[in-house]
This record gives structure tokens, sequence and C-alpha cells, in this order.
């Protein structure tokens, strides 16, 4: 209990302090370009250091990963709390990302080496989730309600103490035996190499939609936030059920993939396919942690991975479609989109990898 809560609430106020900044980005300047690199720091700072910790958590254990996260998080939004110039935001939420990173290969690395994983990724992924929704509707309400724009960081960073404070008094519990060899990084990129295609573009996916939507659709911020915060709600759970099912990775992956492309398209033509895509995302996330459980000495490596990969799928795939959106229209945006979710379900098939080559 010691070692879970610090983990579980902790991901739970990481994740809302990411967000919290999203309903005040006018706050900080009025140029969309700003906002934008606003925003997209964190997922550069979190892209950066979410491998480097994985494998430091290998080495170090994963507590000392863990702890230097949340304890990085609180100095991330204190900053964001003091701090006002554009440029100084920007290196803030860098920072922000940065300590995300650790918290989330150190704990994705301690959940996933739990013996019951499959039941507690679900738990992990559904709080994940619930952080992002907390954050985003919490700092708005919360901007309104005081006139203060940086009321919802200022709340949620002396909550980040809590677990900050917490890590210093647990210990590592259940650790399996530190590899000798140190090398598993390519070896993990090569055998798993469709895997982390797959997080790439079925995660990706979800950000594709997210960042086409408020131009594509002319909604007001509100509606859109609504629409966002139900995609959320439902890989909430999805995680928490598929985490019980015991579902077959790859073909359950695979299935996922195919149904994408069916909700890509319904996203275009309505707003419910944010419902379906959520539910998708989050049945994948299970599968692809369940996968890499059987990587048992190099577990922290392999959450580094599985996150940095996601990590990239959002930051590249929503650039990419819009580049497409900006030249040829919406609709090839939505349909090239659909085309990647394609290629996931003829290559996934392809990761029946040999799991006693990769322990």
């Amino acid at each position: 209990m010691r070692t879970t809560l610090p983990v579980f609430f902790g991901i739970f106020i990481v994740m809302a302090l990411s967000n919290t900044i999203v309903p005040i980005l006018p706050f900080y300047d009025k140029s969309s370009i700003i906002q934008g690199a606003v925003y997209s720091a964190y997922f550069m700072g979190a892209f950066v250091c979410t491998l480097p910790a994985g494998i430091l958590s290998d080495r170090y254990g994963r507590v000392p990963v863990i702890r230097i996260g949340l304890w990085v998080t609180v100095l991330a939004a204190f900053l964001l709390v003091v701090l006002t110039g554009p440029l100084l935001i920007i290196i803030a939420r860098f920072i922000e990302g940065a300590g995300a990173g650790f918290v989330v290969a150190g704990s994705m690395s301690y959940v996933n080496s739990l013996p019951d994983h499959e039941k507690m990724s679900g738990y992990f992924m559904g709080l994940l989730n619930a952080g992002l929704v907390a954050g985003l509707v919490f700092a708005g309400w919360l901007a309104s309600f005081t006139l203060n724009p940086a009321a919802g960081i200022i709340v949620f960073a002396i909550l980040s103490l809590l677990p900050a404070v917490i890590s210093f008094f647990i210990a590592e519990t259940g650790v399996p035996e530190i590899p000798k060899d140190h090398n598993a990084l390519i070896p993990l990129i090569s055998e798993y190499r469709w895997l982390w295609y797959s997080s790439i573009v079925l995660i990706g996916i979800t950000g594709v939609v997210t960042s086409l939507y408020p131009k594509f659709s002319g909604y007001s911020p509100e509606s859109v936030g609504i629409w966002i915060a139900i995609m959320s709600c439902s890989t909430i759970i999805a995680v928490l059920v598929s985490s019980r099912l015991f579902l077959p990775p790859v073909i359950t992956i695979r299935g996922c993939a195919f149904l994408m492309i069916i909700a890509v398209m319904i996203s275009f033509y309505s707003p419910l396919g944010f419902a379906l895509l959520g539910t998708l995302a989050g049945i994948v996330m299970i599968c692809q942690m369940t996968f890499l459980s059987q990587v048992r000495h190099h577990q922290g490596t392999a959450m580094g991975l599985f996150s940095t990969t996601g990590y990239l799928g959002m930051t590249a795939l929503p650039v990419m479609a819009g580049f497409i959106a900006d030249s040829a229209g919406f609709f090839l945006a939505f349909c090239a989109t659909a085309l990647v979710a394609i290629t996931v379900f003829l290559t996934i098939r392809s990761c029946e990898c040999n799991l006693q080559t990769a322990n």
C-alpha cells in the first residue's frame, strides 16, 4: 500500500497537472503558435526522458526513478504558478514533461512486474486517464470560479506534494533480478518492432482526431472539451473492463486496428466516433502492456519504449495529419489516418515474438 499510493495517486496528479494548462492557454499568449508550443513542450519533455528513465529503472530500481519524477513534477508545477513569460512557461512545461516521463516509466515498470499485473494495469491506466479528465475539467472550472487562471495549477501543485513526500518512505519491493546485460535496447526494439509501431499509430490516432476537431468541426471550445472528456472516459471504462478479460494481445490489437479504421471515419461525420476511439485505445493499451509483461528482466526499458512510442505517435501523427488537412482538406486527412490504421492491421500479426529471447 505504501508503494501503490504514490504510484497510483502520483500518476493521477501528474496527468491532471499536464492538462490544467489547456483551458487557460490564451492567458499566456494570444498567438496560436505560442499556445501550441506551450502545449507541446510537455510532450517533448516526456518523449525525451521516458526511455532513459525506463533504462535507469532497470539499473537502479523503480522507486528512485518514480521519486525523481514526482519531485521534478512538483518543481515544474510551482514554476508554472509563478512564471508568466511565454519562453519561461515553455521551459517549465518541458521540465514538467520530463518529470512525467520518469513517473510514467518507473510506475508502468512497477505495475507490469506485479503478479496481478493485468488487473493492476487496468487501475493504473484508468487513473491516468481520469487524471487527464480531472485536470481539464477542474482547471477550467476553478479559473472561472476564482477568476485566477492559475487556480487549477495551484491546487494540483499542492496535491502533488503528497505522493512526492510519501515516495521518501517507500522501499523497492518485488524487484526482479537486475540484469547483468544492459544492452537490451536494440534487441527489444527489433524483437517487438511491430508492437512499437502499433503503439505509435493507434495511440497517435487519438491525438490526430483531437487536434483536427476544433477547427474541422467548428464547435465551441466547451463542446470540443466535452467530447475529448468523453473519449477519455471511454478509455477509463475500457481499460478497467479489458484488464479483467485476459484477451489474447496480438489478435485483439489487430481487431482494434480494424475497428479504428471505422471509428476514424465515423469521427469525420459525427463526434460519436470519439467514444469508440477512446474505447479501442484503452483495449489496445492493456493488450500491449500484457504482451510486454513477459519481458521480465528489462521491464523498465520495455515500458520506457512503450511510453516513448506512444508520445511519438501523439507528437508526429497530428502534425502529419494537420499538413494533409491544410493542403488537401480534412476528408483526405481522416482517410489518410484510417489508412495508417490499416498498416497496423496488416503488420501486428508478425509480432508473435519469441518471448524467451526477450526475457
